[in-house]
């Protein structure tokens, strides 16, 4: 059916939905999704927005005719292109393809298995400094851990003595991509802001600390066995390697997006165990069973089915990717509809993840689920965390069994009780933060 016909909340004039899905887009996209159907057409000032709602649709985008599709305008923002330049999330074509061919083998599965130990060693040794009894805020707890893992997987011990500041400079290019919306967007786009001007000043600090550890390493060759040393190896087939603004690139990606979506990860399945002492014990009595007092490892993964199973159900209800968007380089069809040219396509794990056409009782936290004949049913793309297709996300293996490995350990030694009468609020922005952070009580087991 022509694009005309399909059917959308009908918006304000000039402003078309711009403003329903700024006030409340989570919840705003869930109505629209049952409301609506398969597709549905947004406006939004003079740029046309379809969100996909069907498996096959997102499959179509994502994987049959991802050629005629590049990154939405979210990614292409003055904040966005200066934090992370041409790096994988952000560049496209040609180059893009290039620079996944040189960073595909780090993420081997056989390479980042070494990491596993970086992983759980530094678990352990921040769950050393917790206190019994002792209210901590889990969210911030995650994002500090997974910093510094990612710190030592990328840059090996060469980013440690800057981990305060760089720590605090996230927080601040955080703070900035969480504003990123309606009038404080276009001006930060446009002008010199002073919120502006602060991100550009931890950028710039980031930068220095980059390059100075690109530098010492070109200086002082060895066989390291960290990420940055095998992008360092990577040649091309022409034997080409990246240059230093490429390293960067990958680098600030890598660090950023290796860090929080891990993080968020955790966060939201403490905050959904907390709720469900029933999963809470069940996930208790096979990290037992599997492990007895022994500190897990990569090779213990494959036995711990129902950890896996609880990061997939937390990634089902709160994924730290909500929404991809891409953009139609010309006119083409999506599940026989005309989508023009400049139209951005928007497909959400937030929406798919709920949709009770896929998984029954969507809302409920359930990880069994993944072990019924329900999900061996699942259409591909009804449940897409790390995106999918030639661009799904190259962390995804490094990710679960990050998530999979802390899980694990922290759970043999604590338990985390969720704080009562606390507010925690979900809020978009480039990932899904909770907004309060999560406060729980550590009970040593």
């Amino acid at each position: 059916m022509p694009a005309q016909k399909v059917s959308g909340p009908k918006g304000k004039l000039l402003v078309g939905n711009y403003f329903e899905f700024d006030r409340d887009p989570l919840n705003f996209i869930l109505r629209c999704s049952q409301d609506y159907g398969d597709i549905v057409r947004l406006k939004a000032f003079n740029l046309e927005f379809y969100l996909l709602n069907h498996p096959d649709l997102i499959e179509e985008v994502l994987v049959t005719k991802n050629k005629i599709f590049i990154k939405d305008k979210g990614l292409k923002t003055r904040s966005s292109r200066r934090l992370f330049g041409q790096g994988l999330l952000t560049s496209e074509g040609d180059f893009w393809l290039r620079q996944r061919r040189l960073s595909q083998p780090a993420f081997h599965k056989e390479r980042i298995a070494g990491y596993g130990a970086v992983m759980v060693r530094d678990t352990t040794r921040m769950i050393s400094q917790w206190k019994n009894g002792e209210v901590r805020d889990i969210h911030a707890d995650m994002m500090r851990l997974t910093l510094g893992i990612v710190a030592e997987t990328l840059f090996g011990t060469d980013a440690t003595a800057n981990a305060e500041v760089v720590g605090n400079a996230l927080e601040i290019v955080s703070e900035q991509f969480s504003s990123q919306g309606g009038i404080s967007q276009l001006l930060d786009n446009l002008f010199p802001t002073p919120n502006y001007l602060k991100f550009e000043k931890v950028v710039q600090r980031l930068d220095e600390i980059i390059y100075q550890i690109i530098d010492q390493r070109r200086a002082h060759t060895g066989d390291r066995d960290d990420l940055l040393s095998m992008l360092l190896k990577a040649r091309d087939d022409d034997g080409s390697r990246m240059s230093d603004k490429q390293l960067r690139d990958e680098l600030m990606t890598l660090f950023l997006a290796g860090h929080e979506t891990t993080a968020l990860t955790l966060s939201w399945t403490w905050l959904v165990l907390g709720q469900h002492p029933e999963v809470e014990r069940k996930l208790f009595e096979e990290i037992e069973s599997v492990l007895g007092q022994r500190m897990p490892a990569v090779a213990d993964l494959p036995r711990l089915q129902y950890t896996d199973m609880v990061v997939k159900e937390s990634m089902r209800l709160y994924p730290p990717a909500w929404m991809i968007g891409r953009e139609a380089m010309e006119d083409c069809e999506i599940g026989g509809c005309r989508i023009p040219k400049g139209a951005q396509v928007l497909m959400s794990q937030w929406s798919m993840h709920r949709n009770p056409v896929y998984f029954s009782d969507p809302i409920r936290f359930h990880p069994e689920r993944w072990q019924m004949e329900e999900s061996k049913r699942l259409p591909k793309y009804a449940y897409f965390p790390f995106g999918g297709g030639p661009r799904l996300c190259i962390g995804n293996a490094f990710a679960m069994m990050e998530a999979n490995l802390i899980l694990a350990t922290i759970a043999q030694k604590c338990r985390l009780e969720l704080q009562p009468n606390q507010k925690i609020t979900p809020m978009p922005s480039i990932t899904l933060r909770p907004k309060e952070g999560i406060l729980v009580t550590v009970r040593k087991r």
